[in-house]
């Protein structure tokens, strides 16, 4: 492997793929329709033949009707002309915008393609605005995985109940009608996403949960997420939304979607899909990100750290340990398999002192069998790191907090994340002593860390420059020259208000 990290890094990664996955049994089994084991080849071709005929050849036809060849350039201010000799002047190997579309996916559009694309372009020509599905892809899953966080809070602190239903299309990608959305076309996950958007845009109720003065009804990326404030509701708009699958001629998996209610007692939730109760539970992945029905993320934390040391036990051996494995080579593996998984949605962890000490002791469990050490040694985890040149990983957590911060004060009007970070819910709390708010935390760690009071911190992040010199500062920060920096904060801060 060591030859490899140093002439032939495919290869190593690879390798180390194959590592962490372990040994892979291979088991090739198909039934038939009453259940029967098939062994032959004829037979399992046979079922083959049956399934995709039953699936690409359903009784009800869907209600999306096929654009005719002609109607795209009809009273269109633009013409394929002018798209197709755009498409050919676009650069390749540059970075996919928010619509994850790189530029080599329209240059090899066909005419067809670009037929479409020039229907969608006189869309947005004659509306005067771009199309809101033309964001959603990254924009629901950013919501979701931070944005979402506020709300959750929010629900919480004023004890408002939150009611989510994860739904789950069955054989979503080939029910789809192949007429309209066909296969092996660079655009077809694109114009998928354009067609579950016109299935949740109809089905749209007045259903949904206020936050602030917004109505927030569902989250749509990987699968839809429904949301309410009460059972019923919940049940209207996942019967619309149901209703409209079926027309288009998808429908909803009832063994796969699942109800969750975030409410500080214990309160059932019966949803029903074709006569078939969905199942409610305590805690459900999406997004790599496990929700609960207490709105914690200690849970999440820990599934992270289990991920971490299940990832150092398959490559303990073979890669850890390892010595004629170079430092830099584990280090390499250290920094881009083992830090991603620990910190996996790190930026809306609310970082307590119990919280701080598992991730610290996650993180120097690796970096001490790397350097050869053990607990029994007795020697400062600072000692380690420096000697391998590793920075503290909650330096690197406290960054991405920070950063995240940053982007939502910079958030235009309109941008839901930054939307819901500003908004203040409303209501009455109850009785106790109420959980530490994210907003609350970061607003502490940017005072504690950079210097910036909370009434001066929004001015100082939507000066992009300055907030990334505090930025890239708190990456020499430690925990003995803590004040030191801080006042040198203070004294680049007093000259930028002067400024």
């Amino acid at each position: 492997m060591e030859k490899d990290y140093r002439t032939a890094l495919g290869k190593f990664w690879q390798t180390v793929r194959r590592l962490r996955r372990g040994k892979q049994l291979s088991a090739n089994t198909v039934y038939g329709g009453d259940g029967e084991l098939l062994v032959s080849t004829g037979d399992i071709v046979g079922r083959w033949k049956e399934y995709f005929e039953d699936l690409l050849n359903p009784t009800d036809t869907p209600s999306v009707e096929e654009p005719e060849a002609g109607d795209s350039e009809v009273d269109s201010f633009i013409t394929q002309a002018e798209v197709t000799e755009v498409v050919q002047q676009l650069l390749g190997g540059k970075a996919p915008g928010v619509d994850e579309i790189r530029p080599e996916y329209l240059k090899s559009l066909d005419v067809v393609g670009l037929s479409w694309l020039t229907s969608l372009c006189n869309i947005a020509w004659r509306s005067g605005t771009v199309p809101l599905w033309a964001g959603r892809p990254g924009w629901w899953s950013l919501f979701l995985r931070r944005g979402t966080g506020g709300v959750l809070e929010g629900s919480w602190e004023f004890a408002q109940p939150f009611h989510m239903c994860f739904v789950d299309l069955e054989k979503a990608f080939d029910r789809v009608p192949h007429g309209i959305l066909w296969e092996g076309c660079p655009l077809s996950l694109v114009l998928f996403i354009v067609f579950m958007d016109r299935i949740s845009r109809c089905s749209q109720g007045l259903e949904g949960v206020r936050f602030g003065d917004h109505r927030i009804s569902s989250l749509i990326f990987a699968d839809d997420v429904l949301l309410a404030s009460s059972g019923l509701d919940l049940q209207h708009a996942l019967g619309h939304f149901a209703a409209e699958c079926e027309a288009a001629g998808m429908r909803v998996s009832t063994s796969k979607s699942e109800a969750m209610v975030l409410d500080r007692k214990k309160v059932a939730c019966t949803l029903q899909v074709g006569g078939e109760v969905l199942p409610q539970v305590e805690e459900f992945k999406y997004l790599g990100v496990l929700f609960t029905s207490e709105g914690r993320m200690d849970r999440e934390i820990d599934r992270r750290i289990g991920a971490a040391a299940a990832i150092m036990q398959s490559m303990y051996r073979s890669v850890v340990v390892k010595k004629e494995l170079s430092r830099k080579a584990k280090l390499s593996i250290y920094q881009s398999i083992y830090i991603p998984t620990l910190t996996y949605g790190h930026e809306l962890w609310v970082m307590t002192e119990r919280i701080r000490s598992r991730i610290q002791a996650a993180e120097m469990s690796f970096l001490r069998r790397v350097a050869g050490r053990s607990l029994r040694d007795r020697v400062r985890s600072s000692v380690t790191r420096e000697e391998l040149g590793v920075e503290p990983l909650l330096l690197h957590i406290e960054r991405g907090q920070l950063r995240w911060l940053g982007h939502l004060f910079r958030m235009p009007p309109g941008r839901l994340p930054g939307e819901v970070f500003r908004a203040c819910p409303t209501g009455k709390r109850p009785r106790g002593r109420p959980r530490t708010r994210w907003r609350d935390y970061v607003f502490r760690l940017a005072w504690e860390r950079l210097g910036v009071p909370p009434e001066e911190l929004e001015e100082v992040a939507r000066e992009r420059e300055t907030f990334f010199v505090f930025h890239s500062l708190l990456k020499a920060m430690i925990k003995e020259t803590h004040f030191i920096v801080q006042g040198c904060f203070k004294n680049v801060l007093k000259k930028h208000n002067n400024v």
